[in-house]
């Protein structure tokens, strides 16, 4: 399965469906590696995870907009503020063929 961190609810309902690991092992794990996130909107940012801070706001490069699973535009960085964060997850990894 992949991994996948989700954002607490407001009233910090909810639980963590990734095992015994911490949210910060995640994180760890996925630094500069492919992800995607997904955004309260539906809309879903893929690329490299530069950063992230504690309130989920997220540094990205070489970024891929989708929406409705449409690829829309292309960006060197992209910034996303924490609060329209609904996950991340991490990219599987691409076969060759």
């Amino acid at each position: 399965s992949i991994p996948v961190l989700r954002a607490a609810s407001p009233a910090g309902a909810g639980a963590m469906s990734t095992g015994k690991r911490a949210p910060s092992d995640f994180i760890k794990q996925v630094l500069g590696r492919p992800v995607i996130v997904k955004l309260n909107n539906g809309t879903d940012y893929r690329g490299v995870l530069a950063c992230l801070d504690g309130y989920m706001n997220i540094a990205m490069e070489q970024t891929e907009e989708y929406v409705d699973g449409v690829l829309k535009n292309k960006y060197g960085d992209t910034f996303i503020r924490g609060n329209n964060v609904l996950y991340i997850s991490a990219q599987p990894k691409q076969r060759r063929a």
